[in-house]
């Protein structure tokens, strides 16, 4: 153990992800077990070049495990690009005594810690983003409880759509990734599964799987748009002109970053915050918690920013085949 670790802080970055106050609570209880003071920072990486602090105890996080959101709060702190700004919060961390620090969020949030560390804060992440995108691990906190959020939405949209024999195109989050887009449209039956992955022929890929399925019998049509495609709008004006049949648009948004974390979330976020605390007591930083064939390991921060991850073609034809 580094006996030179003594106070650790932990914040998260980025946009929220169910689980992040499962992950949150991991660091402080495994730091209170052994015996080290832990700080909360509010508001990301502007609450550490702004010390906007606090401490916590084992106290601190209790009822926190079903609870949505973060309770440290987080932003987006462009300033932090700065070197200067990197410069300070390292400043601002030493002024509150902070020995090592956990940063939740996604890639962009791991570039602030790899900077951190260059700048001499020994620091530890861990992927909390539900968008699935981060390129060095197989799986992100807050994936599993948003793609419930969006198969529970889906279902309801589903039984309006049939109802009035409609066509539904539904806008899931994701950033420029799939990966909501395509195990929703795998566990709710979509016909159409449109992702910023594969290009799209708009006659080929949405007007014909609708009007097939259409003179097969079926009633209804639910088609899947990851928002790096976007247009749904526009997209449900033309499938009814071209077609005549009824189509609506829905854009589920925010709703999808909120709700009381899944299971898996919440056990996978309270084993890599109590990870990234045991990492910083062995005298590791610049490391980034990740989960690789279905085990959670750690990687250098640079490793993972530069591994390659791509979505699994056979899950883009399995949609095909299960729409007939």
């Amino acid at each position: 153990m580094n006996r030179d670790i003594r106070t650790i802080g932990v914040l998260t970055s980025g946009g929220d992800a169910p689980g992040m106050n499962a992950a949150i609570r991991a660091v402080v209880r495994v730091g209170c077990y052994h015996g080290l003071k832990v700080m909360g920072v509010k508001r990301g990486y502007n609450g550490l070049i702004n010390g906007d602090m606090i401490e916590m105890d084992a106290r601190s996080v209790s009822e926190t495990l079903q609870r949505g959101g973060t309770i440290l709060q987080t932003a987006r702190c462009l300033e932090f690009k700065e070197p200067e700004s990197v410069k300070r919060g390292v400043e601002i961390a030493r002024v509150f005594g902070l020995d090592g620090l956990v940063v939740i969020g996604g890639d962009g949030s791991f570039r602030g810690a790899r900077d951190l560390c260059e700048a001499g804060l020994p620091t530890v992440a861990m992927p909390g983003t539900i968008d699935n995108d981060i390129n060095c691990s197989e799986y992100t906190v807050g994936f599993d409880t948003c793609l419930n959020t969006v198969q529970d939405a889906i279902d309801k949209i589903r039984d309006t759509a049939t109802s009035h024999e409609r066509c539904s195109i539904i806008e899931v989050m994701g950033r420029n990734a799939g990966y909501i887009a395509i195990y929703a449209g795998i566990a709710c039956g979509a016909e159409v599964v449109l992702i910023p992955e594969v290009p799209v022929d708009f006659d080929e890929d949405v007007l014909r799987p609708i009007l097939e399925s259409k003179s097969r019998g079926k009633k209804h049509s639910i088609i899947i748009v990851a928002e790096g495609v976007g247009g749904v709008i526009e997209m449900a004006k033309e499938i009814e002109e071209k077609t005549g049949i009824e189509s609506r648009a829905t854009i589920l948004g925010h709703v999808q970053r909120g709700g009381s974390p899944s299971v898996r979330d919440r056990a996978v976020a309270s084993q890599m915050g109590g990870m990234a605390v045991e990492l910083l007591l062995e005298g590791k930083s610049n490391r980034v918690l990740c989960m690789q064939q279905g085990k959670v390991t750690d990687v250098d921060i640079m490793e993972g920013l530069n591994m390659k991850k791509h979505l699994p073609r056979e899950l883009v034809e399995l949609c095909k085949k299960l729409a007939v």
